[in-house]
């Protein structure tokens, strides 16, 4: 292994403007990393290997004359293959796109490429965003770097695998129900949600419109920062797009000087559903932030069964309604040998999409026909609206909220779990996406067989540099 793969972010942006080696020598280092760890992780679906090196020669030659374009410039990353990318193909790791090529990048793609960040490739995903464990993907198996037998968690498990193994020191990810921070905890890295429209999501193909965020993976809380500093900002292209009150989230000073006030939630304790591996790396994590004197206080959310059923027919009834676009003629593959224009929906619908896809489009469907939807989509629209209401009455009070990240730890490949079964490591993730509330998990020491547990920090909207500032505290102890 070359030991450049190992140092962050922070620590290759100082090397890279002390001239101790070049970009190009970077982006070979990552790439010859991919070709070793790639046979056993399987996180990428796509590299972008020239144009990549393409890009590090023209940083390398923005630092000889002085021209930097700042932290990410000269930087190799990863990206999800749910974002549109000119000219690489975008496949969402479904039958239905595999061959996709978008005329047009998406806005984080222009962002990263405009700071003079450099894509190594695409990574592999559950299909159309719809999993828990990327073992829904039509295109790969990816493994969790940890440990092979488990998977890397979902659905942006390829994005998490990736920087875990030392392929990439950053990747980018879609969250919709903690589909960055669950992947985060099960593969050991940082995964931040942010606020809801504080990044843009034009060119990230939807799964459920009001839920879906563009989410990070980093080692570090230091490289998290540097890479939100990058993304965040109102795009005239995404009309849900929000400008953050800040735009710097590098190395974090503290915000006030009264003691830092935590709120514990009871019911993501005491639930029957969390591992006793994940309730003691909770409960040391309070004790570390009450060591550095924090105030901590215990709260009450809606039970955890609400918010997760709230969630699930949100996001079906969204994701139904998204996906409807791909019908073999608009977008998507096409069948050979329909009869007619029904049959042609039907077979390359069916061919297309995978079984979970399937379910999905079926449960969303169901929900919004004329009879159900007052029975489900509209209770489930409420439920929302009381659980982002609480949580909002909760910061009010305090400055932030500490929970589980994931019920368990990773578990193993092919499982034999069922769908309800494999929702439910979204557990302590929803409330977050729910109300639309930044959310970072922070990895928090292993359990005995050696898999990396997780906690996770919610705080009020655009309250991004607190939860990277208490993540280093938290980092500090693991270190």
């Amino acid at each position: 292994m070359n030991e450049l793969v190992r140092r962050s972010l922070t620590e290759h942006r100082a090397a890279l403007d002390r001239r101790e080696y070049s970009s190009v020598e970077l982006t070979h280092a990552y790439l010859n990393e991919i070709e070793r760890r790639e046979p056993i992780v399987g996180a990428f679906l796509t590299l972008n290997t020239e144009k990549a090196i393409q890009a590090a020669a023209q940083a390398d030659a923005r630092f000889a004359k002085g021209e930097g374009r700042g932290m990410l410039d000269g930087i190799p990353y990863a990206l999800k293959d749910n974002f549109c990318t000119r000219g690489l193909r975008t496949t969402c790791a479904s039958k239905m796109l595999a061959d996709f090529m978008p005329p047009y990048d998406a806005s984080v793609v222009t962002r990263l490429s405009d700071a003079g960040a450099i894509l190594l490739g695409k990574v592999n995903m559950d299909e159309f965003a719809m999993g828990s464990t990327t073992e829904t993907s039509a295109l790969g198996v990816t493994r969790n770097p940890v440990n092979p037998d488990y998977v890397p968690g979902g659905s942006s498990g390829g994005s998490a695998a990736a920087v875990a193994a030392l392929e990439v020191p950053f990747a980018l990810g879609s969250d919709t129900g903690g589909s960055v921070r669950q992947p985060a905890a099960f593969c050991g890295v940082l995964g931040m949600k942010p606020t809801y429209g504080v990044i843009s999501r034009y060119g990230m193909i939807a799964l459920a419109s009001s839920l879906d965020c563009v989410g990070l993976l980093t080692r570090t809380s230091d490289d998290c920062g540097a890479v939100l500093s990058c993304l965040v900002g109102r795009d005239e292209k995404d009309a849900t797009s929000v400008m953050h009150p800040n735009s710097q989230f590098f190395k974090n000073e503290r915000i006030s000087e009264r003691p830092l006030r935590v709120a514990v939630v009871r019911e993501l304790l005491e639930d029957d559903e969390i591992s006793p591996d994940i309730r003691c790396a909770t409960v040391r994590a309070i004790e570390v932030l009450r060591e550095r004197g924090a105030e901590l206080g215990e709260v009450s959310l809606p039970s955890p069964e609400a918010a997760l059923a709230a969630y699930c027919v949100i996001s079906a009834a969204e994701a139904a309604s998204n996906l409807a676009r791909y019908d073999g003629i608009r977008y998507g593959r096409t069948t050979d040998g329909a009869d007619d224009l029904f049959s042609l929906y039907a077979k390359s619908r069916s061919e297309g999409f995978g079984v979970e896809v399937k379910r999905r489009i079926l449960f969303g469907t169901y929900m919004m026909t004329e009879d159900k939807r007052d029975l489900y989509y509209d209770r489930a629209r409420e439920a929302r609206g009381r659980i982002g209401e609480r949580m909002h009455q909760i910061l009010r009070q305090y400055d932030l909220i500490l929970t589980p990240t994931t019920p368990t730890a990773a578990f193993k490949r092919g499982s034999a779990l069922t769908p309800t079964q494999r929702r439910r490591a979204d557990l302590c993730a929803v409330y977050a996406s729910l109300a639309g509330l930044p959310a970072l998990s922070v990895p928090f020491g292993r359990n005995t067989d050696g898999l990396p547990l997780a906690v996770q920090l919610v705080g009020a909207p655009y309250s991004e540099g607190l939860l990277l500032e208490t993540a280093k505290c938290l980092e500090e102890v693991c270190q």
